[in-house]
């Protein structure tokens, strides 16, 4: 869900992605290449994001990647069951 609301403010190479959400946690979320990559093939894989070739800010070449109108639904749902399991959760916590 992190990675694809990451993705769904503009496409990314996946550094930036990692960048991104370790900024916006402040620091709570490191992301490990080693399990960001795997990840964003399964995405790829399921549709939810394609990614293409292109140069980065420092002129070298980096797949980017962006989320696809199957990405957007998928985030969609995710966010809405997100939501009912921390209500859920907050009902437990203050019973």
């Amino acid at each position: 869900m992190l990675v694809l609301k990451t993705l769904a403010l503009e496409p990314m190479h996946g550094y930036g992605i990692a960048l991104r959400l370790e900024q916006v946690s402040d620091g709570v979320f490191r992301i490990n290449p080693g399990s960001l990559l795997p990840a964003l093939s399964r995405l790829e894989r399921a549709g939810r994001i394609k990614a293409e070739w292109r140069a980065t800010e420092n002129n070298r070449r980096a797949r980017y990647y962006q989320l696809t109108n199957r990405g957007h639904k998928a985030l969609a749902e995710e966010r809405a069951q997100w939501d009912r399991q921390i209500s859920a959760i907050t009902r437990i916590l203050e019973a």
